[in-house]
């Protein structure tokens, strides 16, 4: 077959994801960077919360990628290779803690990434964007 079936994430599901993970970092009180990619690591949606630190914003796209083309977290990459595959891939693969990938119907669709706490906060905050969509992608 030369084709098939893909599910892909909305520009819906992404602001829905985008406001989960705010509003948990705001209770958190970390302001974070918020990225969120499709399976073939392209950006959907980003954010600099006010106070969040820039260069967290590269490492939370790093994360995400991280997340979606390895389909786990980006923390699961073990530590031993972890500094020479972010050489090999110009800092585009990273083990830091705070990428998931976005499962939906048991297909991997994307990943999120969130920097610029510590890696327990960074998780949370994905998390919290996950558990936003996943109620509303129950088939």
């Amino acid at each position: 077959m030369h084709v098939e079936n893909s599910l892909v994430l909305t520009h819906s599901a992404v602001m829905t994801m985008l406001q989960a993970a705010v509003s948990r970092a705001e209770e958190t009180g970390q302001p974070q960077c918020i990225v969120i990619v499709d399976a073939s690591g392209v950006a959907l949606g980003q954010i600099r919360m006010s106070g969040a630190k820039f260069l967290s914003l590269k490492s939370a796209e790093a994360k995400a990628r991280t997340a979606a083309s390895i389909r786990a977290a980006s923390d699961s990459i073990p530590e031993e290779v972890g500094l020479y595959i972010a050489a090999a891939t110009d800092n585009s693969v990273t083990r830091l803690g705070g990428g998931l990938p976005i499962y939906i119907d048991g297909a991997c669709v994307g990943g999120i990434g969130v920097g610029s706490g510590t890696p327990e906060q960074d998780k949370e905050v994905a998390q919290a964007a996950l558990a936003a969509i996943e109620a509303q992608t129950q088939f």
